[in-house]
């Protein structure tokens, strides 16, 4: 494309001061996303519930639910400002370019000659940097996971199954990085100026990839999954399936109480072969009617194309994203400003262009939480005009009360950092009309001791 070489060539300027630029956006993300946690705040300090919620949640709950949200933003600035002088550390004692020149060296060092290129190299780079950043992170997350989220009842994990998460995690890392990284670099060097379009395609395959080995490979690592026991359960959601047509392959219950206390249910799988997935304390605590409710809802995802739309939008991103790249891969004052004179890897390339795409990346995450939210409201419409009304509203007061969920927010945050309308706000969708209290004080600590779910990451959710 002319375009882009002559904006790849306007772009190379000597002296020009991309450090700084960088900074200059890393600073400003981090005080915006202050700025927004110090707003939601205030609505965290409210001492009663939204209007809609009044009849449905107990003081006591409420309160509970605002002490969590309250703890949570209180991490998340810590964190936030945590994150924030790694980064201006990382630029100003020149991490990058140390770390490229002692994994270079480690490799002459000890790996044989046909290892040392590029590739070899930029491996042992990204693993480095990837151990790097776990160190760093791990007080955060031994502090969220065993202080955090025990005071409030949903840790399950024990110090053990941390450490083998996390063990098996960089199994996984170990595993897949390389190979993934190889074709990445060596389709970017064997292609030349137009090797977008073949890495967009390499993204492509590799996420059908993903798709297909995840349940066979990833999630049993992680989690036991059970077939549903037969039953009302599983015949009314077999049921439902095949009233929308829907391709289910199995249907599992998963053991995510062993590390959390959060609920949901979600599905996954290639078009023509799904899987459903709930967790077991949802089961647990909800009534039949109630769990086929919610899944009506993911469903409903599915069946209004949903999922379909949020793949193209992916592709159509990863080619906006390879495509500036090819903008990037080779301006020398970009290398040059970061301590990169003689050498121009890639992969350093592309850690600088992520950065430099900061900004733009936020506002394609605020457009992509504005469409999020509108599917979660179409869904919920989809749920209610099967019938589920009634059953899908009490589901969700449920899950929110079990996961003490926030429940109300300040609009620019909800708009910057949510993916699904708050509770209220689906509720009044749904013209719910609440005819008795779903659950009280007690019900919550119930769920807080028993409802074991881990929190979904990666799948179509409720």
């Amino acid at each position: 494309m002319d375009f882009l070489q002559r904006l790849a060539r306007f772009l190379d300027r000597p002296l020009f001061p991309w450090k700084r630029m960088i900074i200059g956006f890393s600073v400003g993300q981090y005080l915006l996303e202050a700025f927004l946690g110090f707003r939601q705040y205030q609505y965290l300090q409210k001492t009663k519930p939204p209007k809609v919620l009044e009849q449905e949640v107990s003081q006591e709950v409420f309160d509970k639910s605002q002490a969590y949200g309250r703890a949570k933003a209180k991490f998340s600035g810590f964190n936030g400002l945590y994150g924030q002088l790694q980064n201006l550390a990382f630029y100003h004692f020149d991490v990058l370019p140390k770390l490229w020149s002692w994994t270079g060296n480690l490799l002459l060092r000890f790996a044989p000659a046909g290892f040392t290129g590029e590739i070899s190299h930029s491996i042992v780079f990204i693993l480095a940097f990837i151990v790097i950043q776990q160190a760093l992170s791990l007080p955060s997350n031994i502090y969220n996971t065993f202080v955090l989220e025990e005071k409030f009842g949903f840790n399950k994990q024990t110090p053990k199954l941390f450490i083998t998460d996390m063990i098996k995690t960089n199994i996984l890392t170990v595993v897949l990085a390389p190979p993934i990284l190889a074709g990445f670099l060596s389709i970017i060097q064997k292609t030349g100026s137009q090797f977008f379009y073949y890495l967009w395609m390499f993204g492509a395959g590799l996420q059908v990839f993903m798709i297909t080995i995840y349940p066979i490979v990833i999630l049993p690592m992680f989690n036991k999954l059970s077939t549903l026991e037969e039953g009302k359960l599983k015949t009314d959601v077999e049921d439902l399936a095949k009233k929308l047509k829907f391709p289910l392959h199995e249907l599992y219950v998963i053991d995510g109480s062993k590390r959390s206390a959060h609920s949901n249910a979600y599905f996954f799988g290639l078009p023509w072969k799904k899987h459903i997935v709930i967790y077991d304390t949802l089961i647990e605590k909800s009534e039949n009617d109630e769990v086929v409710a919610v899944l009506a809802h993911e469903l409903g995802h599915w069946s209004l194309g949903h999922t379909t739309k949020l793949f193209g939008i992916s592709q159509a991103h990863f080619f906006y994203i390879f495509s500036l790249f090819s903008v990037f891969v080779n301006n020398n004052s970009l290398y040059a400003d970061f301590g990169f004179t003689n050498q121009h890897p890639i992969i350093i390339g592309f850690l600088l262009f992520s950065d430099i795409l900061g900004p733009l990346d936020n506002v394609i995450k605020l457009l992509m939480n504005i469409l999020s939210r509108r599917f979660e409201f179409q869904a919920d419409a989809f749920a209610d005009n099967l019938g589920y009304n009634t059953q899908l509203a009490r589901s969700l007061i449920k899950l929110q009360i079990q996961n003490l969920s926030t429940m109300d927010a300040d609009w620019m945050f909800a708009s910057y950092h949510f993916s699904h309308p708050i509770l209220s706000e689906r509720l009044k969708a749904l013209n719910w009309q609440p005819t008795e209290k779903v659950a009280d004080g007690k019900t919550a600590e119930k769920a807080e001791g028993k409802e074991d779910v881990a929190t979904a990451t990666g799948r179509d959710e409720l």
